[in-house]
């Protein structure tokens, strides 16, 4: 029925919205699907995500001030055992998947009462191009939990939504992914600290930006478990989508830019999006990606955070209803209701669906050439044709590029053109005042890139 009802709105935005007057062929949206990440969607198992699942839920507590050297319980024996499982997935990529521990001394903070040793636990597939390899995506879910008060270390947090989910779906996505060759660099990271204050994340994207790493998109995972929210609603055939439309770090001059045109709805992490959930509900029928325009849920905050304040473009997953009477409690039962984050709670059918999406959207960013650079009006003025310019990517398998445009008012790319492989192209009759446009470079796969909308300002008025 989504199908059809999409189909049908084509049609009638076919029919209503102009078109350039060019020889270049009109298309809506490709069809074709690439058979690599069809392979990697079948590989996923939800069986797998399970079993992680479990076992991460079976240390009793992941508290990121819980113990260190106990074998079979606390934070140290669950980094372990996700080292452990990298280095697994390793030996059976024949060694592509790189993985190390990233570890750093966290001094104390208003949340994080005394300095401790924290681990990220980074798993690396390099990207095989040599004009694409420096260009990094990261998908990440952080396996430390905490109850309530969030200073005892030591009560069962079993953390199996939050977010045993979002570090079980990072696992099996290393596990499938690392098998296949990608022009781009895809890094798989779990981390702590997360309840204290995004402490992992911060601490490596502090660093990649150091590092002057080309990070050009980061997902993270987080609650990506439950099916029946605590409003009695079960639903499984969506997960929501959290993206900034403006970006966090925009400079006061951008922000002077951004207003005189426009585009407070099309950042970077916003265009990222609009495009996991194009290629993701392409290839995975019967499951929505559902845009939440903010940068998180309502006063809340995720590890994508920590890569936006980097200028990092990054969204967050998280499940469509959630139920906060599992979130960060201690497990009893009280008037007859269940409190705890327990794995009886937990659909691995589910996340697995939501690890597909990531790896559809993963695969398909690190396939393609990276989003053209430099794009931009050929002048400010007043015109009734549109020129759109930007500069000649580098990857040698580049095909062409792709242009697509909608009305301002619009929430989705709504129409595209193929332009060939060229640097700049006339929008015959349709003016920048009417549309908002962006371009994707495209191999001769057809695989395609994120959009890149127009920087701010350009052109002469």
């Amino acid at each position: 029925m989504k199908r059809i009802a999409a189909f049908v709105l084509s049609a009638i935005l076919l029919s209503v919205l102009p078109l350039p007057s060019s020889d270049a062929q009109q298309i809506q949206v490709s069809s074709k699907l690439n058979p690599q990440i069809e392979k990697i969607v079948s590989e996923i198992s939800a069986k797998n995500i399970e079993d992680i699942i479990r076992k991460l839920v079976s240390f009793g507590t992941r508290h990121t001030l819980s113990t260190q050297d106990d074998p079979k319980r606390g934070i140290g024996a669950a980094a372990r055992w996700i080292k452990s499982e990298m280095d697994r997935y390793s030996q059976e990529s024949g060694g592509r998947l790189q993985v190390a521990n990233d570890e750093f001394i966290q001094p104390v903070t208003p949340r994080f009462p005394r300095e401790t040793k924290l681990i990220n636990i980074v798993a690396t597939l390099p990207g095989t191009q040599a004009e694409s390899k420096d260009r990094i995506y990261v998908v990440s879910g952080h396996y430390d939990s905490i109850c309530s008060p969030f200073s005892d270390t030591e009560c069962d947090a079993p953390g199996a939504s939050d977010d045993a989910s979002g570090t079980a779906a990072v696992m099996e996505m290393a596990r499938v992914m690392s098998k296949y060759q990608f022009d781009a660099t895809i890094v798989f990271m779990t981390v702590p600290g997360e309840e204290q204050g995004l402490l992992g994340a911060h601490h490596w994207a502090e660093e990649a930006k150091k590092k002057g790493l080309n990070i050009a998109a980061m997902f993270t995972n987080d609650i990506i478990g439950n099916t029946l929210g605590g409003n009695g609603v079960r639903d499984n055939r969506r997960v929501r989508l959290f993206s900034e439309g403006v970006p966090t770090t925009e400079t006061e001059a951008e922000a002077r830019a951004r207003q005189s045109v426009g585009g407070e709805n099309d950042g970077p992490s916003r265009q990222l999006a609009r495009y996991i959930k194009e290629v993701g509900e392409r290839y995975l029928n019967n499951f929505e990606v559902t845009l939440v325009y903010r940068r998180d849920r309502y006063g809340r905050g995720g590890d994508h955070n920590a890569f936006l304040q980097q200028g990092f473009p990054a969204v967050r997953f998280t499940e469509p209803n959630e139920d906060f009477t599992r979130q960060h409690q201690r497990v009893r039962e009280e008037n007859g209701i269940k409190y705890g984050d327990v794995f009886e709670m937990v659909d691995p059918a589910y996340v697995a669906q939501v690890a597909r999406i990531n790896a559809i959207a993963m695969a398909s960013m690190a396939l393609a050439p990276a989003p053209p650079s430099g794009v931009r009006f050929k002048t400010g003025r007043q015109e009734y044709d549109t020129t759109v310019a930007w500069q000649p990517n580098k990857e040698p398998d580049v095909a062409g590029y792709r242009i697509v445009w909608r009305e301002t008012y619009q929430p989705f790319w709504l129409r595209s053109i193929e332009v060939g492989n060229v640097a700049e192209y006339v929008m015959k009759s349709l003016s920048k005042d009417d549309y908002f446009f962006a371009v994707q470079a495209v191999d001769k796969d057809g695989n395609a890139s994120v959009t890149s909308f127009p920087r701010s300002g350009q052109g002469r008025r």
